[in-house]
């Protein structure tokens, strides 16, 4: 008669496999949890989206009160004061985030504006040729305050008009302008044809 093989799991292993599922329980739940999280801000941004959208003037706003909204802002856009993020993949193609500002009403102060993504030049050294409307335009868009949290791997985070990310504090120890606390992600409707993808 064969012998009768018997499994007798020792307790070591059997800690180890209840850790393991508990682990990969704890885990699910986490990730259930961000799936939660990411559709009631995608709720929220089309919610505030539908209402009307808010004009941005020379008077300082609050980020707080345009956070996701819809904005509208009318001014001329200063080129001088660009800065290009860097690093910004497109289809597997690398290039930047032009932030442009725009002077607004009085020029006393300027609302910095995402105008869209353009290629990388194989050159590094030089920047794309950005076209820029001359005179007063409107632009309108999503109002959005940068994230602090990002991780820079170099202390060089703002070369010249090259900058690994924009934070609004960033934007304004560099640069001797009036700024609004927020950025508009300015919408591809209504906007120049200027080679930008927005």
């Amino acid at each position: 008669m064969p012998a009768r093989l018997e499994f007798t799991p020792g307790l070591w292993p059997t800690l180890v496999a209840a850790a393991g599922i508990a682990l990969t329980l704890a885990l699910g739940n986490w990730q259930l949890g961000r799936a939660q999280e990411k559709n009631q801000l995608k709720a929220r941004i089309d919610e505030l989206a539908r209402g009307a959208a808010i004009n941005v003037s020379s008077t300082e706003l609050h980020a707080q009160d345009v956070q996701l909204r819809r904005v509208e802002a009318r001014g001329v856009f200063e080129p001088k004061y660009t800065v290009f993020i860097d690093n910004r993949v497109r289809h597997g193609v690398a290039g930047y985030h032009v932030v442009m500002p725009l002077k607004l009403g009085d020029g006393s102060r300027y609302a910095l504006v995402n105008r869209g993504w353009v290629a990388g030049v194989s050159d590094r050294s030089r920047l794309p040729e950005i076209k820029t409307p001359e005179g007063p335009v409107v632009v309108t868009g999503l109002a959005l305050v940068p994230s602090r949290r990002f991780l820079e791997l170099s202390g060089a985070t703002a070369e010249g008009r090259v900058w690994q990310n924009l934070t609004i504090e960033r934007y304004r120890q560099a640069m001797p302008i009036a700024i609004q606390p927020f950025v508009i992600q300015q919408d591809q409707d209504g906007a120049p044809d200027d080679g930008l993808v927005r």
